[in-house]
């Protein structure tokens, strides 16, 4: 397919390892991805574009501080100039920074909130008029299972996370005539390098209390974010599918 006839996908948190995965998942599909990070990563990303091109994935990448509005604006701006207006968004950025509430000091909490939750309408709210003028738009929020049950020193996390779908709801009833479906992820424990990273106890403990009795892969949350963001999947919309191995159940 030529670039002209690909509809576009950008991928916030992009270079990371969910991140690339649904990268890979969209490019599969046959949209021309952009993959945003942040302004600090430029030589990361460089290096992670040029993996992916030995991979067989070209994938164009962009800088941004998703907890600004005005970078946000300026990302999209540069992305419509090179390529057309965005129709599938991915708000996969974020970051932990967890303690009890009672430790928790005022930049942990902002800081938290702006890049998880506030940089979803910053990003959304740049592409979403687009997406109405042309009657058609895919939006896949990234949540987590911790947003559904909560987590121990993860108030901030865990309203960000809560935030992201109540957002997801509301903007859906919005824009369901409009040929515009809006999502939301919750990926339970998955292999990432932030998972590799704590203790093996810690993870064997974790791994015990996972019915499927194993962490998740990049690739499943990838394959779920591909299937609503796909040009069919037409009467979702509004839902949140949890991607969690049996970790937390509800209906």
């Amino acid at each position: 397919m030529s670039k002209e006839n690909q509809k576009v996908a950008l991928v916030t948190g992009g270079i990371g390892g969910i991140g690339t995965e649904i990268c890979k998942a969209l490019i599969d599909q046959g949209r021309r991805v952009y993959a945003a990070h942040l302004l600090s990563e430029m030589e990361k990303a460089q290096d992670w574009k040029k993996e992916m091109a030995q991979s067989g994935y070209q994938v164009s990448t962009v800088p941004v501080d998703v907890a600004s509005f005005d970078s946000c604006a300026e990302m999209v701006k540069k992305i419509e100039a090179e390529a057309g207006p965005v129709a599938i968004l991915v708000n996969c950025a974020g970051i932990t920074r967890d303690t009890t509430l009672r430790k928790m000091d005022l930049e942990f909490w902002r800081s938290v909130i702006d890049v998880n939750l506030n940089s979803v309408y910053n990003v959304t709210r740049q592409v979403i008029n687009g997406m109405l003028e042309a009657g058609f738009g895919r939006i896949v929020n990234i949540s987590s299972v911790n947003g559904q049950k909560g987590q121990f020193g993860q108030t901030n996390y865990s309203a960000s996370k809560a935030g992201i779908h109540g957002f997801t709801m509301a903007l859906a009833q919005e824009t369901a005539k409009k040929g515009i479906t809006v999502n939301s992820v919750s990926p339970g424990y998955i292999e990432t390098s932030m998972t590799a990273a704590v203790p093996e106890d810690v993870r064997n403990a974790i791994v015990a209390g996972i019915p499927a009795g194993r962490m998740g892969k990049p690739e499943e949350i990838a394959h779920t974010v591909a299937f609503l963001a796909a040009d069919d999947t037409t009467y979702i919309t509004g839902a949140n599918i949890p991607v969690n191995g049996g970790l937390y159940m509800s209906y």
